[in-house]
């Protein structure tokens, strides 16, 4: 759940490599690396995520940082 509305802005975003890879990232720097079966569990709920924001509060959750609020520590340049 997303009280703050810290997920309108779109601070995630993830790409996926030819071998399936996927690389998430935090305002620009990668977070995670996910491969094999999770990588796969992750692409099945980003394409099962109704709206952007859904598949931003999936990215959020796998990193697990926005849960401890590691987010706010993060300063724009």
């Amino acid at each position: 759940m997303d009280n703050n509305n810290r997920l309108d802005d779109s601070p995630f975003h993830y790409r996926v490599n030819k071998d399936k890879t996927v690389f998430l990232e935090y305002h620009g720097k990668q977070v995670k690396i996910l491969k094999g079966k999770e990588a796969e569990k992750f692409l099945r709920k980003i394409s099962a995520a109704e709206n952007e924001k859904k598949r931003q509060l999936v990215m959020a959750k796998i990193t697990g940082n926005f849960k401890r609020g590691n987010e706010r520590n993060h300063s724009k340049k």
